[in-house]
């Protein structure tokens, strides 16, 4: 990068306001030193360093969800860091943060009276069909706001700067304020592409402000981490990633509306230990979908009784149902004179010129002026650009005339904008700032960057991820250079604990993650050997039938194979997706890796090849969880995952391959199937036999692929698991995986037959069905006892 990009960055800019450049074209001084480096840094280089941010986002995993208007699919694309960094005067940060540090205190206000005394609508200064017709006006928990507890303690500010150089609100986002963990993920990705340039200008650092939240947030469960949960609407929300980092990072329980029972007035979470109070929830699912029995009835993310909970202060909700109603446009029209009643002055940063639709003489303004306003929804969801385009979309005296009380009007935001690098060249694109604030006792605090949005046009008039824009760190320059800050305990001494207890349905998701590898692996592996049967140009015959029988069971056709296995890969990768707070993030990079190479491959190449390689990954994801995963409650689960699909794929392989008088080639192919030719030839000295390959891949209790493994390993597995105490009398669980050692463990190789094998496979899929009913299922504690067949 030379002087000249500077000089065709600042032709591109024109006459608007710019973050880098200052109105002579010189570089602002806060931008200087990036601007220095940057310019004095090979291109070879720089792009290197760019490079090496979007890698660490590639391998952590970062993505976001993209939702298309009229299409139920959705597109997972990894998360769009842009380069360079916004930066922020510290003078200039000084004077923003008082101002949302006063917005964020008139916030709380407003929503304390309009779930409180509501005076404003008495005395006439916020019309009351603002509350009445807003759908974010809850009325069961209308009487929430005179408790005196602060019924936000996390928000977002959207903030854009006007060509006077202001900055303005654009929008207040209370609901379930998204992106502070991805603002985590941009510092941490830029940091390793500049770390030296970030030392240089003393750039804020994020963790003191996770740190305060997190002390206030134990402060709330009474010093109890183990009570405090995350809740998520799950896997298909476009900010899930988020919600399992911010999880992991805080060290809070990821939980989903099914992992909690309100008993009474007491909300409990579902584990595989029974029941566990929960004292303090982070809400990130929108307040209509918590309670089926008291809001939308058709939620099936929320938890029935949750907000009985809440209204009788057992349950601390951050934020409180309702509060997504301070996210109303409608609201942005009278800030003025609610400011005068709240807090007595005027607020330090205004909103855009907003003019709502439901009185008369705003309403005849609005159609006078209509060239130069855009309609938007007074209500939430506002904020959503799709909407706000569709809304301004509208024929404005159909929707003029039927009242305008769902309607605003407001100015067209003119966005100054920052250096972006486009193609190798600066190029200046509109820009919007979130900025995140949380409140503890001592008041509201405000994080010291949060993650600017680039528009990817530069004539944009709104900046949207949904749409393709992108984002970029933000820099706030210290005075001083930033002590370093951990949340890790400062406390020399430590005291080792015992892991909290498990979610039923994280133990749900590890048990059939293990499942799904497992039977990826199995299905794979009966490809290898039909594909290699063909490759041979061996005649084709029963075996292959049988072959050909067993792929089918799995979804593999001879003439899809890729395809097949491709399915069965994502099943597993989809799975792990659903726990990645509890999962380590090298297995599910193994795991998408494996689903990239599937797809990839082409029908009728070489299927052997691809085999192996997906045999490779697949024992790379073993070794990784064997070697990196705790080995606690969660883990066991996936063993007993695996170990229950091998030995019961095992033993129906067998079943298939060996029934009646077992064809030439069958024996050889169970061999391959268990990996067992090695072992073989050093253990027996005869012939291949049907007994002796049958003691070897179905009664060798050394064997690490015979069903006899499996059997010992599920055993020591389920020991360990919660609840089971050697010296109680044993349930039907332990009776039967008990039962089904002791068979296999006297079992003479001429006694194994078909049904011998069935019944092997039944018995493991009974004790399936009991580990299931009683710790993934039903209700945990439960001692399930049910009579079974022996």
């Amino acid at each position: 990068m030379s002087r000249s990009p500077l000089s065709r960055y600042a032709s591109l800019v024109g006459t608007g306001r710019d973050e880098m450049l200052a109105a002579d074209g010189t570089v602002r001084p806060h931008y200087g030193p990036l601007v220095d480096a940057l310019i004095a840094m090979p291109e070879a280089e720089r792009e290197s360093r760019f490079r090496s941010a979007s890698q660490y986002l590639s391998e952590a995993g970062v993505h976001h969800r993209i939702y298309r208007p009229g299409d139920a699919d959705e597109e997972e694309r990894e998360w769009p860091l842009s380069q360079p960094p916004l930066v922020v005067d510290p003078a200039e940060w000084a004077g923003l943060e008082k101002g949302l540090v006063q917005r964020a205190a008139f916030l709380e206000r407003l929503l304390a009276d309009i779930y409180g005394e509501r005076k404003l609508v008495r005395d006439g200064v916020l019309p009351g069909a603002i509350l009445g017709s807003n759908p974010e006006f809850l009325r069961p928990l209308a009487g929430q706001g005179l408790s005196g507890q602060p019924l936000i303690r996390f928000i977002a500010v959207d903030l854009g700067r006007g060509p006077d150089g202001r900055w303005w609100v654009l929008g207040d986002r209370t609901q379930a304020p998204s992106g502070a963990g991805f603002a985590l993920e941009n510092r941490v990705a830029t940091s390793k592409a500049f770390p030296d340039l970030a030392r240089q200008m003393n750039v804020e650092r994020l963790a003191a402000f996770f740190q305060r939240f997190r002390e206030m947030l134990h402060g709330l469960a009474g010093g109890d981490m183990s009570s405090i949960g995350l809740l998520t609407p799950g896997p298909h929300n476009e900010t899930y990633f988020e919600h399992a980092y911010l999880a992991r990072y805080l060290g809070l329980l990821l939980l989903e509306g099914g992992d909690l029972v309100v008993h009474r007035d007491r909300a409990d979470v579902r584990t595989v230990d029974g029941f566990q109070p929960i004292k303090v929830l982070w809400r990130r699912l929108d307040a209509e979908f918590c309670d089926p029995l008291e809001l939308f009835g058709g939620s099936r993310i929320g938890t029935p009784g949750l907000l009985r909970a809440i209204r009788s202060g057992a349950l601390a909700v951050i934020n409180a149902p309702g509060s997504g109603i301070l996210e109303s446009r409608a609201l942005m029209a009278f800030q003025k004179p609610l400011a005068r009643a709240l807090i007595g002055t005027e607020l330090a940063l205004p909103t855009i010129a907003t003019w709502w639709c439901g009185q008369k003489a705003e309403r005849r303004f609005v159609e006078a002026n209509r060239h130069r306003l855009q309609l938007a929804p007074a209500f939430p969801p506002a904020a959503a650009t799709q909407a706000a385009m569709e809304a301004a979309a509208l024929d404005w005296a159909d929707t003029l005339a039927s009242g305008g009380i769902g309607l605003v009007a407001e100015e067209h935001a003119a966005l100054s904008t920052a250096p972006v690098f486009v193609d190798g060249q600066l190029e200046p694109r509109p820009v919007t700032w979130r900025v995140f604030l949380s409140r503890d006792d001592d008041g509201w605090h405000v994080m010291p960057g949060g993650f600017a949005r680039i528009a990817d046009s530069r004539d944009a008039r709104a900046v949207s991820m949904q749409a393709g824009g992108r984002s970029a760190d933000v820099w706030v320059r210290s005075c001083e250079t930033p002590r370093p800050v951990t949340l890790l305990p400062r406390d020399r001494s430590f005291v080792r604990r015992v892991p909290g207890a498990l979610p039923a349905r994280a133990a749900d998701n590890l048990f059939w993650l293990g499942r799904y590898a497992e039977r990826c692996e199995v299905a794979t592996r009966l490809v290898r050997i039909y594909a290699a049967r063909v490759g041979e140009a061996l005649p084709s015959g029963e075996v292959d039938a049988r072959l050909e029988t067993l792929l089918g069971e799995f979804g593999v056709t001879p003439d899809a194979m890729a395809k097949g296995l491709l399915a069965l890969a994502r099943r597993a990768a989809d799975t792990a997706s659903r726990i990645r707070d509890r999962f380590s993030p090298d297995g599910w990079r193994t795991l998408d890796e494996l689903v990239e190479l599937i797809q990839d491959a082409q029908e009728g190449s070489d299927t052997v090849a691809l085999a192996n390689q997906i045999l490779t990954r697949l024992s790379g994801f073993t070794g990784l969880v064997r070697e990196n995963m705790y080995q606690f409650a969660g883990w066991r689960f996936m063993q007993c995952g695996r170990r229950i699909e091998r030995g019961r794929m095992t033993a129906h392989v067998a079943t298939v391959l060996l029934a009646g008088d077992a064809p030439e080639g069958a024996l050889e192919g169970l061999l391959e199937f268990t990996d067992s030719r090695v072992t073989y030839r050093r253990r027996y000295s005869v012939d291949l036999s049907r007994e002796t390959v049958v003691d070897l891949a179905v009664l060798d209790p050394l064997n690490p692929r015979s069903v006899a493994f499996q059997v010992n390993s599920l055993g020591d597995r389920l020991a360990e698991l919660p609840g089971m105490h050697a010296a109680e009398t044993p349930d039907t669980l332990s009776r039967r995986i008990a039962r089904l050692k002791v068979r296999l463990q006297t079992a003479d190789a001429t006694e194994v037959d078909t049904v011998f094998l069935d019944r092997v496979e039944a018995d493991l899929g009974l004790v399936s069905d009991l580990l299931t009913e009683r710790y993934l299922l039903s209700s945990p504690g439960a001692r399930p006892d049910r009579a079974a067949p022996e």
